[in-house]
Protein backbone atom coordinates (compact mmCIF):
# COMPACT_ATOMS: atom_id res chain seq x y z
CA UNK A 1 0.00 0.00 0.00
CA UNK A 2 1.51 3.34 -1.07
CA UNK A 3 2.05 6.15 1.40
CA UNK A 4 -1.12 8.29 1.69
CA UNK A 5 0.60 11.54 0.78
CA UNK A 6 -2.54 13.63 0.37
CA UNK A 7 -3.93 12.48 3.72
CA UNK A 8 -0.62 13.26 5.39
CA UNK A 9 -0.53 16.76 3.88
CA UNK A 10 -3.93 17.58 5.39
CA UNK A 11 -3.50 15.58 8.61
CA UNK A 12 -0.17 17.11 9.66
CA UNK A 13 -1.53 20.64 10.30
CA UNK A 14 -4.60 19.11 11.98
CA UNK A 15 -2.40 17.15 14.38
CA UNK A 16 -0.21 20.22 14.81
CA UNK A 17 -3.28 22.27 15.73
CA UNK A 18 -4.18 19.83 18.51
CA UNK A 19 -0.58 19.73 19.77
CA UNK A 20 -0.30 23.54 19.72
CA UNK A 21 -3.57 23.95 21.62
CA UNK A 22 -2.28 21.49 24.24
CA UNK A 23 0.88 23.48 25.02
CA UNK A 24 0.72 24.83 28.62
CA UNK A 25 -0.53 28.40 28.99
CA UNK A 26 2.83 29.65 30.25
CA UNK A 27 4.74 28.29 27.22
CA UNK A 28 3.53 30.73 24.61
CA UNK A 29 6.84 30.92 22.75
CA UNK A 30 6.97 27.13 22.51
CA UNK A 31 3.48 27.12 21.00
CA UNK A 32 4.54 29.65 18.37
CA UNK A 33 7.60 27.65 17.36
CA UNK A 34 5.63 24.42 17.26
CA UNK A 35 3.03 25.97 14.96
CA UNK A 36 5.74 27.40 12.71
CA UNK A 37 7.61 24.09 12.47
CA UNK A 38 4.38 22.21 11.68
CA UNK A 39 3.55 24.72 8.92
CA UNK A 40 7.05 24.33 7.44
CA UNK A 41 6.74 20.53 7.54
CA UNK A 42 3.38 20.84 5.76
CA UNK A 43 5.07 23.00 3.13
CA UNK A 44 7.64 20.24 2.59
CA UNK A 45 4.83 17.72 2.02
CA UNK A 46 3.11 20.12 -0.39
CA UNK A 47 6.37 20.41 -2.34
CA UNK A 48 6.56 16.60 -2.49
CA UNK A 49 3.00 16.55 -3.88
CA UNK A 50 4.04 19.17 -6.44
CA UNK A 51 7.13 17.18 -7.47
CA UNK A 52 5.29 13.87 -7.73
CA UNK A 53 2.44 15.31 -9.78
CA UNK A 54 2.78 14.67 -13.52
CA UNK A 55 0.98 17.36 -15.55
CA UNK A 56 0.78 15.02 -18.54
CA UNK A 57 -0.48 12.06 -16.52
CA UNK A 58 -3.96 11.11 -15.34
CA UNK A 59 -6.39 13.87 -14.49
CA UNK A 60 -6.51 12.95 -10.79
CA UNK A 61 -3.30 11.67 -9.26
CA UNK A 62 -2.04 10.47 -5.86
CA UNK A 63 -5.57 9.17 -5.35
CA UNK A 64 -6.88 7.57 -2.19
CA UNK A 65 -10.24 5.84 -1.89
CA UNK A 66 -11.76 4.13 1.14
CA UNK A 67 -15.30 3.29 2.13
CA UNK A 68 -16.63 5.67 4.78
CA UNK A 69 -20.42 5.70 5.13
CA UNK A 70 -21.28 2.67 3.02
CA UNK A 71 -25.08 2.87 3.33
CA UNK A 72 -25.12 6.35 1.76
CA UNK A 73 -22.38 5.80 -0.78
CA UNK A 74 -20.03 8.24 0.95
CA UNK A 75 -16.34 7.52 0.41
CA UNK A 76 -13.11 9.02 1.63
CA UNK A 77 -11.80 9.89 -1.83
CA UNK A 78 -8.89 12.20 -2.48
CA UNK A 79 -7.12 13.18 -5.69
CA UNK A 80 -5.44 16.24 -7.18
CA UNK A 81 -5.32 17.80 -10.62
CA UNK A 82 -3.04 20.64 -11.68
CA UNK A 83 -5.35 23.32 -10.33
CA UNK A 84 -5.61 21.69 -6.90
CA UNK A 85 -1.84 21.13 -6.72
CA UNK A 86 -1.18 24.82 -7.40
CA UNK A 87 -3.62 25.93 -4.70
CA UNK A 88 -2.33 23.41 -2.13
CA UNK A 89 1.17 24.78 -2.74
CA UNK A 90 -0.13 28.35 -2.32
CA UNK A 91 -1.85 27.47 0.97
CA UNK A 92 1.15 25.64 2.41
CA UNK A 93 3.44 28.50 1.32
CA UNK A 94 1.40 31.29 2.89
CA UNK A 95 0.71 29.74 6.30
CA UNK A 96 4.31 30.01 7.62
CA UNK A 97 4.35 33.69 6.60
CA UNK A 98 0.97 34.22 8.26
CA UNK A 99 2.28 32.66 11.47
CA UNK A 100 5.49 34.71 11.41
CA UNK A 101 3.59 37.93 10.68
CA UNK A 102 1.19 37.24 13.56
CA UNK A 103 3.95 36.27 15.98
CA UNK A 104 2.85 38.82 18.60
CA UNK A 105 -0.78 39.34 17.56
CA UNK A 106 -2.14 36.95 20.19
CA UNK A 107 0.20 37.88 23.04
CA UNK A 108 -1.67 38.79 26.25
CA UNK A 109 -2.48 42.47 26.58
CA UNK A 110 -1.39 42.30 30.23
CA UNK A 111 2.18 41.33 31.03
CA UNK A 112 1.38 38.43 33.36
CA UNK A 113 -1.97 37.39 31.91
CA UNK A 114 -2.30 33.73 30.94
CA UNK A 115 -6.00 33.91 30.07
CA UNK A 116 -6.62 36.86 27.75
CA UNK A 117 -5.95 36.31 24.02
CA UNK A 118 -4.50 32.80 24.37
CA UNK A 119 -1.56 32.45 22.02
CA UNK A 120 -1.95 28.69 21.76
CA UNK A 121 -5.53 28.99 20.54
CA UNK A 122 -4.66 31.58 17.90
CA UNK A 123 -2.00 29.49 16.20
CA UNK A 124 -3.92 26.24 16.64
CA UNK A 125 -6.90 27.78 14.83
CA UNK A 126 -4.67 28.89 11.93
CA UNK A 127 -3.30 25.35 11.55
CA UNK A 128 -6.83 23.97 11.76
CA UNK A 129 -7.97 26.20 8.90
CA UNK A 130 -4.96 25.11 6.85
CA UNK A 131 -5.86 21.44 7.29
CA UNK A 132 -9.47 21.99 6.24
CA UNK A 133 -8.57 24.10 3.20
CA UNK A 134 -6.04 21.54 1.97
CA UNK A 135 -8.42 18.61 2.25
CA UNK A 136 -11.09 20.70 0.46
CA UNK A 137 -8.71 21.02 -2.48
CA UNK A 138 -8.03 17.26 -2.36
CA UNK A 139 -11.55 15.86 -1.90
CA UNK A 140 -13.13 14.16 -4.91
CA UNK A 141 -16.17 12.98 -2.94
CA UNK A 142 -18.79 15.72 -2.93
CA UNK A 143 -20.01 14.96 0.60
CA UNK A 144 -16.46 14.88 1.98
CA UNK A 145 -15.79 18.23 0.34
CA UNK A 146 -18.97 19.70 1.79
CA UNK A 147 -18.06 18.71 5.35
CA UNK A 148 -14.76 20.57 5.31
CA UNK A 149 -16.15 23.41 3.19
CA UNK A 150 -18.48 24.12 6.12
CA UNK A 151 -16.22 23.05 8.99
CA UNK A 152 -13.61 25.71 8.22
CA UNK A 153 -16.18 28.35 9.22
CA UNK A 154 -15.80 27.39 12.90
CA UNK A 155 -12.10 28.26 13.39
CA UNK A 156 -12.48 31.31 11.14
CA UNK A 157 -15.35 32.58 13.29
CA UNK A 158 -13.15 32.48 16.39
CA UNK A 159 -10.17 34.01 14.61
CA UNK A 160 -12.27 36.98 13.48
CA UNK A 161 -14.33 37.44 16.64
CA UNK A 162 -11.79 36.44 19.29
CA UNK A 163 -8.56 37.84 17.88
CA UNK A 164 -9.50 41.10 16.24
CA UNK A 165 -7.42 44.07 15.19
CA UNK A 166 -6.01 46.05 18.12
CA UNK A 167 -5.69 49.22 16.03
CA UNK A 168 -9.38 49.98 16.37
CA UNK A 169 -10.68 53.47 16.91
CA UNK A 170 -12.90 53.80 19.94
CA UNK A 171 -13.33 51.99 23.23
CA UNK A 172 -12.55 48.34 23.90
CA UNK A 173 -16.28 47.65 24.18
CA UNK A 174 -16.92 49.20 20.77
CA UNK A 175 -14.04 47.24 19.22
CA UNK A 176 -15.35 43.99 20.70
CA UNK A 177 -18.82 44.74 19.39
CA UNK A 178 -17.45 45.42 15.91
CA UNK A 179 -15.46 42.17 15.95
CA UNK A 180 -18.48 40.24 17.09
CA UNK A 181 -20.63 41.78 14.36
CA UNK A 182 -18.05 40.94 11.67
CA UNK A 183 -17.66 37.36 12.90
CA UNK A 184 -21.40 36.72 13.08
CA UNK A 185 -21.97 38.27 9.65
CA UNK A 186 -19.23 36.08 8.18
CA UNK A 187 -20.74 33.00 9.77
CA UNK A 188 -24.35 33.70 8.80
CA UNK A 189 -23.57 34.49 5.17
CA UNK A 190 -21.45 31.39 4.71
CA UNK A 191 -23.81 29.16 6.67
CA UNK A 192 -26.70 30.28 4.47
CA UNK A 193 -24.69 29.40 1.38
CA UNK A 194 -23.72 26.08 2.91
CA UNK A 195 -27.29 25.12 3.78
CA UNK A 196 -28.43 25.79 0.23
CA UNK A 197 -25.53 23.73 -1.03
CA UNK A 198 -26.47 20.89 1.34
CA UNK A 199 -29.90 20.70 -0.30
CA UNK A 200 -28.17 20.53 -3.69
CA UNK A 201 -25.77 17.83 -2.46
CA UNK A 202 -28.73 15.72 -1.30
CA UNK A 203 -30.45 16.33 -4.63
CA UNK A 204 -27.32 15.22 -6.48
CA UNK A 205 -27.27 11.97 -4.49
CA UNK A 206 -30.94 11.33 -5.30
CA UNK A 207 -30.22 11.79 -9.00
CA UNK A 208 -26.82 10.07 -9.24
CA UNK A 209 -26.94 7.52 -6.41
CA UNK A 210 -23.46 8.38 -5.10
CA UNK A 211 -21.21 11.32 -4.20
CA UNK A 212 -18.11 10.42 -6.23
CA UNK A 213 -17.10 13.32 -8.47
CA UNK A 214 -15.28 11.05 -10.91
CA UNK A 215 -18.09 8.50 -11.17
CA UNK A 216 -20.76 11.15 -11.70
CA UNK A 217 -18.67 12.99 -14.28
CA UNK A 218 -17.93 9.76 -16.17
CA UNK A 219 -21.60 8.78 -16.09
CA UNK A 220 -22.55 12.17 -17.49
CA UNK A 221 -19.89 11.91 -20.20
CA UNK A 222 -20.92 8.45 -21.41
CA UNK A 223 -24.65 9.19 -21.23
CA UNK A 224 -25.54 6.69 -18.49
CA UNK A 225 -26.62 9.58 -16.24
CA UNK A 226 -28.95 12.01 -17.97
CA UNK A 227 -30.21 14.82 -15.74
CA UNK A 228 -33.37 16.67 -16.65
CA UNK A 229 -32.59 20.24 -17.71
CA UNK A 230 -34.44 21.91 -14.83
CA UNK A 231 -32.93 19.48 -12.30
CA UNK A 232 -29.41 20.22 -13.46
CA UNK A 233 -30.02 23.96 -13.34
CA UNK A 234 -31.42 23.90 -9.80
CA UNK A 235 -28.54 21.73 -8.56
CA UNK A 236 -26.04 24.03 -10.25
CA UNK A 237 -27.58 27.09 -8.60
CA UNK A 238 -27.39 25.42 -5.18
CA UNK A 239 -23.67 24.73 -5.57
CA UNK A 240 -22.86 28.05 -7.25
CA UNK A 241 -24.63 30.13 -4.60
CA UNK A 242 -22.47 28.66 -1.83
CA UNK A 243 -19.29 29.17 -3.86
CA UNK A 244 -20.27 32.73 -4.79
CA UNK A 245 -20.69 33.59 -1.09
CA UNK A 246 -17.31 32.10 -0.26
CA UNK A 247 -15.56 33.75 -3.24
CA UNK A 248 -17.14 36.42 -2.65
CA UNK A 249 -19.09 37.64 -5.70
CA UNK A 250 -21.37 40.69 -5.83
CA UNK A 251 -24.00 40.99 -4.32
CA UNK A 252 -23.00 38.33 -1.75
CA UNK A 253 -19.77 40.11 -0.83
CA UNK A 254 -20.73 42.39 2.04
CA UNK A 255 -19.32 40.17 4.78
CA UNK A 256 -15.73 40.46 3.48
CA UNK A 257 -14.92 44.15 4.25
CA UNK A 258 -16.21 43.72 7.81
CA UNK A 259 -14.32 40.47 8.35
CA UNK A 260 -11.03 41.76 6.95
CA UNK A 261 -11.35 45.15 8.61
CA UNK A 262 -11.87 43.73 12.10
CA UNK A 263 -9.31 40.91 11.81
CA UNK A 264 -5.60 41.08 12.42
CA UNK A 265 -3.64 41.47 9.17
CA UNK A 266 -2.50 37.79 9.14
CA UNK A 267 -6.08 36.59 9.61
CA UNK A 268 -7.23 38.97 6.87
CA UNK A 269 -4.68 37.31 4.58
CA UNK A 270 -5.94 33.89 5.69
CA UNK A 271 -9.48 34.91 4.70
CA UNK A 272 -8.89 36.39 1.26
CA UNK A 273 -5.70 34.64 0.10
CA UNK A 274 -6.51 31.13 1.36
CA UNK A 275 -10.10 30.46 2.46
CA UNK A 276 -11.87 32.42 -0.28
CA UNK A 277 -9.93 30.49 -2.95
CA UNK A 278 -11.96 27.40 -2.04
CA UNK A 279 -15.03 29.09 -3.57
CA UNK A 280 -13.48 29.88 -6.95
CA UNK A 281 -11.68 26.52 -7.05
CA UNK A 282 -14.98 24.71 -6.43
CA UNK A 283 -16.60 26.54 -9.34
CA UNK A 284 -14.02 24.93 -11.62
CA UNK A 285 -14.04 21.50 -10.01
CA UNK A 286 -17.72 20.98 -9.20
CA UNK A 287 -19.92 23.44 -11.12
CA UNK A 288 -18.32 22.97 -14.53
CA UNK A 289 -17.59 19.27 -14.19
CA UNK A 290 -20.90 18.12 -12.65
CA UNK A 291 -23.25 20.55 -14.40
CA UNK A 292 -21.72 21.51 -17.76
CA UNK A 293 -24.96 22.42 -19.53
CA UNK A 294 -26.26 24.46 -16.61
CA UNK A 295 -22.89 26.23 -16.38
CA UNK A 296 -23.21 27.34 -20.00
CA UNK A 297 -26.84 28.34 -19.41
CA UNK A 298 -25.89 30.56 -16.44
CA UNK A 299 -22.76 32.05 -18.02
CA UNK A 300 -24.26 35.37 -19.28
CA UNK A 301 -25.68 36.27 -15.86
CA UNK A 302 -22.53 35.19 -14.01
CA UNK A 303 -20.34 37.28 -16.33
CA UNK A 304 -22.49 40.33 -15.61
CA UNK A 305 -22.19 39.71 -11.86
CA UNK A 306 -18.42 39.30 -12.23
CA UNK A 307 -18.22 42.54 -14.19
CA UNK A 308 -20.20 44.37 -11.50
CA UNK A 309 -17.83 42.95 -8.86
CA UNK A 310 -14.81 44.24 -10.80
CA UNK A 311 -16.07 47.79 -11.22
CA UNK A 312 -18.06 48.09 -7.98
CA UNK A 313 -15.25 46.73 -5.80
CA UNK A 314 -12.71 49.03 -7.42
CA UNK A 315 -14.94 52.11 -7.11
CA UNK A 316 -15.53 51.48 -3.42
CA UNK A 317 -11.80 50.89 -2.90
CA UNK A 318 -11.14 54.34 -4.35
CA UNK A 319 -13.35 55.96 -1.71
CA UNK A 320 -12.08 54.10 1.35
CA UNK A 321 -10.46 55.85 4.32
CA UNK A 322 -9.49 52.58 6.06
CA UNK A 323 -6.41 50.79 4.68
CA UNK A 324 -7.66 47.26 5.38
CA UNK A 325 -11.13 47.88 3.99
CA UNK A 326 -9.51 49.29 0.85
CA UNK A 327 -7.61 46.02 0.36
CA UNK A 328 -10.85 44.11 1.01
CA UNK A 329 -12.76 45.95 -1.71
CA UNK A 330 -9.80 45.56 -4.05
CA UNK A 331 -10.00 41.80 -3.44
CA UNK A 332 -13.70 41.81 -4.36
CA UNK A 333 -12.69 43.39 -7.66
CA UNK A 334 -9.98 40.78 -8.19
CA UNK A 335 -12.34 37.91 -7.45
CA UNK A 336 -14.59 39.35 -10.13
CA UNK A 337 -11.73 38.86 -12.60
CA UNK A 338 -11.27 35.26 -11.42
CA UNK A 339 -14.95 34.37 -11.84
CA UNK A 340 -15.04 36.14 -15.20
CA UNK A 341 -12.09 34.06 -16.38
CA UNK A 342 -13.70 30.82 -15.24
CA UNK A 343 -16.99 31.42 -17.03
CA UNK A 344 -15.50 32.97 -20.16
CA UNK A 345 -15.26 29.31 -21.24
CA UNK A 346 -11.90 29.76 -22.97
CA UNK A 347 -8.60 28.08 -22.16
CA UNK A 348 -6.88 31.47 -21.79
CA UNK A 349 -9.58 32.70 -19.42
CA UNK A 350 -9.55 29.62 -17.21
CA UNK A 351 -5.74 29.40 -17.17
CA UNK A 352 -5.66 33.07 -16.25
CA UNK A 353 -8.28 32.56 -13.53
CA UNK A 354 -6.25 29.74 -11.96
CA UNK A 355 -3.05 31.77 -12.14
CA UNK A 356 -4.99 34.72 -10.70
CA UNK A 357 -5.95 32.63 -7.66
CA UNK A 358 -2.28 31.92 -6.95
CA UNK A 359 -0.93 35.36 -7.84
CA UNK A 360 -3.69 37.21 -5.99
CA UNK A 361 -2.88 35.15 -2.90
CA UNK A 362 0.78 36.15 -3.03
CA UNK A 363 0.22 39.82 -3.91
CA UNK A 364 -2.55 40.34 -1.34
CA UNK A 365 -0.43 38.64 1.33
CA UNK A 366 2.49 40.95 0.54
CA UNK A 367 0.38 44.13 0.61
CA UNK A 368 -1.80 43.26 3.58
CA UNK A 369 1.03 41.99 5.79
CA UNK A 370 3.13 45.10 5.15
CA UNK A 371 0.02 47.18 5.84
CA UNK A 372 -0.37 45.23 9.07
CA UNK A 373 3.18 46.08 10.12
CA UNK A 374 2.45 49.72 9.31
CA UNK A 375 -0.81 49.75 11.28
CA UNK A 376 0.83 48.07 14.30
CA UNK A 377 3.47 50.81 14.44
CA UNK A 378 1.04 53.72 14.17
CA UNK A 379 -1.93 52.18 15.96
CA UNK A 380 -4.40 53.36 13.33
CA UNK A 381 -6.03 51.97 10.17
CA UNK A 382 -7.05 55.40 8.84
CA UNK A 383 -5.19 56.62 5.76
CA UNK A 384 -5.41 60.21 6.98
CA UNK A 385 -3.20 59.39 10.00
CA UNK A 386 -0.21 58.63 7.77
CA UNK A 387 2.16 60.67 5.64
CA UNK A 388 5.88 60.76 4.89
CA UNK A 389 6.51 57.16 5.91
CA UNK A 390 9.11 56.68 3.15
CA UNK A 391 11.32 59.30 4.81
CA UNK A 392 11.48 57.49 8.17
CA UNK A 393 10.99 53.84 7.10
CA UNK A 394 12.18 53.49 3.49
CA UNK A 395 12.29 49.68 3.42
CA UNK A 396 8.71 49.46 4.71
CA UNK A 397 7.62 52.03 2.12
CA UNK A 398 9.47 50.20 -0.67
CA UNK A 399 7.88 46.84 0.08
CA UNK A 400 4.49 48.53 0.39
CA UNK A 401 5.03 50.04 -3.06
CA UNK A 402 5.85 46.67 -4.63
CA UNK A 403 2.77 45.12 -3.04
CA UNK A 404 0.67 48.02 -4.34
CA UNK A 405 2.08 47.72 -7.85
CA UNK A 406 1.36 43.99 -7.83
CA UNK A 407 -2.22 44.75 -6.83
CA UNK A 408 -2.68 46.96 -9.90
CA UNK A 409 -1.11 44.20 -12.06
CA UNK A 410 1.98 46.09 -13.20
CA UNK A 411 3.78 44.30 -16.07
CA UNK A 412 6.73 42.36 -14.70
CA UNK A 413 4.87 41.29 -11.56
CA UNK A 414 2.92 38.04 -11.29
CA UNK A 415 -0.71 39.33 -11.31
CA UNK A 416 -0.18 40.99 -14.71
CA UNK A 417 0.15 37.63 -16.48
CA UNK A 418 -3.05 36.25 -14.98
CA UNK A 419 -5.10 39.41 -15.50
CA UNK A 420 -3.93 39.68 -19.10
CA UNK A 421 -4.94 36.07 -19.82
CA UNK A 422 -8.36 36.59 -18.21
CA UNK A 423 -9.02 39.69 -20.31
CA UNK A 424 -7.79 38.08 -23.54
CA UNK A 425 -9.81 34.94 -22.88
CA UNK A 426 -12.94 36.94 -22.10
CA UNK A 427 -12.56 39.29 -25.06
CA UNK A 428 -12.21 36.33 -27.44
CA UNK A 429 -15.78 35.20 -26.69
CA UNK A 430 -17.44 38.22 -25.02
CA UNK A 431 -15.73 41.37 -26.36
CA UNK A 432 -18.09 43.87 -24.71
CA UNK A 433 -17.57 42.30 -21.27
CA UNK A 434 -13.81 42.23 -21.83
CA UNK A 435 -13.69 45.88 -22.85
CA UNK A 436 -15.70 47.11 -19.86
CA UNK A 437 -13.62 44.95 -17.48
CA UNK A 438 -10.46 46.80 -18.49
CA UNK A 439 -11.92 49.83 -16.70
CA UNK A 440 -11.15 47.94 -13.49
CA UNK A 441 -7.43 48.19 -14.30
CA UNK A 442 -7.67 51.99 -14.47
CA UNK A 443 -9.47 52.12 -11.13
CA UNK A 444 -6.89 49.76 -9.60
CA UNK A 445 -4.12 52.15 -10.57
CA UNK A 446 -6.11 54.97 -8.99
CA UNK A 447 -6.79 53.39 -5.58
CA UNK A 448 -3.33 51.82 -5.13
CA UNK A 449 -1.25 54.81 -6.19
CA UNK A 450 -3.41 57.26 -4.24
CA UNK A 451 -3.06 55.00 -1.19
CA UNK A 452 0.72 55.04 -1.54
CA UNK A 453 0.82 58.79 -2.11
CA UNK A 454 -1.28 59.61 0.94
CA UNK A 455 0.50 57.26 3.33
CA UNK A 456 4.13 57.20 2.18
CA UNK A 457 4.84 60.58 0.58
CA UNK A 458 4.45 64.21 1.66
CA UNK A 459 5.34 65.76 5.01
CA UNK A 460 5.99 63.45 7.93
CA UNK A 461 2.95 63.28 10.22
CA UNK A 462 3.58 63.62 13.99
CA UNK A 463 2.61 60.02 14.75
CA UNK A 464 4.91 58.73 12.02
CA UNK A 465 8.15 60.57 12.84
CA UNK A 466 9.45 57.90 15.25
CA UNK A 467 8.26 54.90 13.23
CA UNK A 468 10.89 52.12 13.02
CA UNK A 469 11.66 50.38 9.75
CA UNK A 470 11.01 46.69 9.08
CA UNK A 471 12.69 44.30 11.48
CA UNK A 472 14.41 41.01 10.60
CA UNK A 473 11.32 38.87 11.28
CA UNK A 474 9.15 41.17 9.17
CA UNK A 475 11.68 41.16 6.32
CA UNK A 476 11.68 37.36 6.47
CA UNK A 477 7.92 37.52 5.84
CA UNK A 478 7.88 40.09 3.04
CA UNK A 479 11.07 39.45 1.06
CA UNK A 480 10.19 35.91 -0.18
CA UNK A 481 6.72 37.08 -1.25
CA UNK A 482 8.17 39.95 -3.27
CA UNK A 483 10.75 37.62 -4.81
CA UNK A 484 7.93 35.28 -5.88
CA UNK A 485 5.93 38.14 -7.38
CA UNK A 486 8.90 39.11 -9.52
CA UNK A 487 9.85 35.54 -10.47
CA UNK A 488 6.33 34.50 -11.51
CA UNK A 489 5.87 37.82 -13.28
CA UNK A 490 8.96 37.27 -15.43
CA UNK A 491 8.78 33.47 -15.76
CA UNK A 492 5.30 31.99 -15.13
CA UNK A 493 6.00 28.83 -17.15
CA UNK A 494 6.46 26.47 -14.15
CA UNK A 495 2.95 27.33 -13.01
CA UNK A 496 1.30 27.33 -16.42
CA UNK A 497 2.81 23.90 -17.22
CA UNK A 498 0.98 22.46 -14.21
CA UNK A 499 -2.30 24.28 -14.74
CA UNK A 500 -2.88 24.15 -18.50
CA UNK A 501 -3.56 20.38 -18.86
CA UNK A 502 -6.20 20.56 -16.12
CA UNK A 503 -7.78 23.55 -17.84
CA UNK A 504 -8.00 21.66 -21.13
CA UNK A 505 -9.82 18.83 -19.35
CA UNK A 506 -12.24 21.32 -17.79
CA UNK A 507 -12.92 22.82 -21.21
CA UNK A 508 -13.64 19.30 -22.46
CA UNK A 509 -16.14 18.80 -19.60
CA UNK A 510 -18.25 21.71 -20.83
CA UNK A 511 -17.77 20.76 -24.50
CA UNK A 512 -16.26 24.12 -25.35
CA UNK A 513 -13.48 25.01 -27.78
CA UNK A 514 -11.61 28.27 -28.02
CA UNK A 515 -13.10 30.62 -30.62
CA UNK A 516 -10.96 30.92 -33.71
CA UNK A 517 -9.80 34.43 -34.62
CA UNK A 518 -11.47 35.91 -37.64
CA UNK A 519 -8.83 36.53 -40.28
CA UNK A 520 -9.84 38.41 -43.38
CA UNK A 521 -8.90 36.49 -46.49
CA UNK A 522 -6.10 38.05 -48.46
CA UNK A 523 -7.31 39.73 -51.62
Amino acid sequence: MSFPLLTATAALPAIGAIATAAVPATRRTAAKWLALLVSLATLVLAVVVLVRFDPDGDRYQLTESHSWIKDFGVRYELGVDGIAVALIALTALLIPFIILAGWHDADPLETHSSRWRPTQGFFALILGVEAMVIISFEATDVFLFYIFFEAMLIPMYFLIGGFGDRAHAGSDEHAAAQRSYAAVKFLLYNLAGGLIMLAAVIGLYVVAGNFSLQQIAEARANGSLDMATNTERWLFLGFFFAFAVKAPLWPLHTWLPNAMGESTAPVAVLITAVVDKVGTFAMLRFCLQLFPEASKWATPVILVLALISIVYGALLAVGQRDIKRLVAYASISHFGFIVMGIFAMTSQGQSGATLYMVNHGISTAALMLVAGFLITRRGSRLIADYGGVQKVAPVLAGTFLVGSLATLSLPGLAPFVSEFLVLVGTFARYPVIGIIATFGIVLAALYTLVLYQRTMTGPVKPGVSAMPDLRVRELAVVAPLIALLIFLGVYPKPLTDIVNPAVKQTMSDVHKKDPQPEVEAAK
